[in-house]
């Protein structure tokens, strides 16, 4: 990534009250970026967004719903952006069972409400739109999944993502070529780092159950994900923007970023990771919780590494210690949070 390319650069951002949104508004505000951003207020508490004061470094803050089409595209035409990253979403599985049309409504219309927002904003030249890796067409087959392989989805939520991908190549094909705007999406792996509370993610759960002294309980300890730090798919998500706001083509499309091999590990085998943070960590198997879920994932990242010379910086440890850190520190400090946030992005990025 080229720091210098950011600064000044005005960006709006969807999704910055999350747990990815948060981290990425941090980098971008370290690097001099003119930061709108633009989401429901925190999901959970507590939450990166206020423990880091996110909020302190951007342009402006807006706590409102990606589907109120009016308060978006006035927001966003205020901003004037460059460059739009869109994070916002509802992001989990089971919740997606539990309120299917939330989720429907927020993934799917949402994205489209963004993309309406950019044809009505003159001076946008770029759009990131970040996905799942759980928007292909599960197989549960040995080998990674290509940006080519088909999109589909067994839940809510992955289905909803597969729709934002069809959605984004209808608005690139229909309307945004031949206004010259660059459109791609990130289709990223299981992400862990500090920051994260949303409910039934491992790390969170983890967190949860150490600090009320309960065993931890799981669903599925042999469920296969490519597990990554979240700054390696936030550096995934720098590279293409860059590339996009420098009108390069090309790289109109979709990319994966996920760990190597040494990366996509079990549930079961990120629990031992953790145990060595964590010793008073315990966990016990709960079948009766037992909603569909995929098996196996796996992505194949070799368009990234080969156009965008994107790599892994931290091996699955590396990330795993990173995250434990995070949160020790800021259980015991939390005015420490943001501190301990910019200082990781510096480990990270130099």
């Amino acid at each position: 990534m080229n720091p210098d390319f950011w600064q000044g650069k005005r960006v709006f951002l969807t999704g910055h009250t999350g747990f990815k949104g948060g981290w990425l508004s941090l980098l971008l505000e370290r690097l001099g970026a003119v930061v709108t951003g633009y989401a429901l207020a925190p999901a959970t508490q507590p939450c990166l967004f206020e423990l880091a004061h996110v909020a302190q470094g951007l342009k402006a803050s807006h706590l409102a719903d990606i589907r109120d089409t009016k308060a978006l595209t006035a927001a966003m035409q205020q901003a004037e952006p460059e460059i739009v990253f869109h994070l916002a979403a509802q992001p989990l599985v089971r919740a997606s069972y539990r309120d299917p049309s939330e989720t429907w409504s927020t993934n799917v219309m949402g994205t489209v409400n963004v993309l309406e927002a950019v044809r009505n904003c003159p001076g946008v030249r770029a759009v990131l739109v970040v996905t799942t890796d759980k928007c292909y067409e599960n197989r549960e087959w040995v080998w990674g999944y290509r940006e080519i392989d088909a999109l589909g989805g067994y839940d809510p939520y992955s289905a909803s993502k597969a729709s934002a991908e069809h959605v984004v190549a209808s608005y690139r094909r229909s309307f945004l070529a031949e206004k010259g705007v660059l459109i791609a999406t990130a289709r990223a792996g299981n992400v862990i780092g500090g920051g994260d509370w949303s409910e039934d993610r491992l790390i969170p759960d983890v967190v949860r159950a150490v600090a009320n002294n309960e065993p931890l309980v799981i669903r599925n300890p042999l469920a296969t994900r490519p597990w990554q730090h979240v700054l390696e798919a936030i550096n995934g998500y720098m590279l293409l923007a860059e590339r996009l706001l420098a009108g390069d083509e090309s790289f109109a499309e979709a990319f994966n970023f996920g760990p190597g091999s040494e990366g996509n590990r079990t549930v079961q085998e990120v629990l031992s990771g953790l145990n060595k943070h964590w010793p008073r960590l315990s966990w016990h198997h709960d079948q009766s919780q037992q909603l569909h879920e995929a098996g196996f994932l796996f992505l194949d990242t070799s368009l990234a590494r080969s156009r965008l010379k994107w790599a892994p910086c931290w091996e699955f440890d590396e990330g795993v210690a990173q995250t434990a850190y995070w949160y020790h520190q800021v259980l015991a400090d939390p005015s420490s949070a943001r501190e301990i946030t910019l200082h990781q992005i510096q480990t990270y990025f130099g």
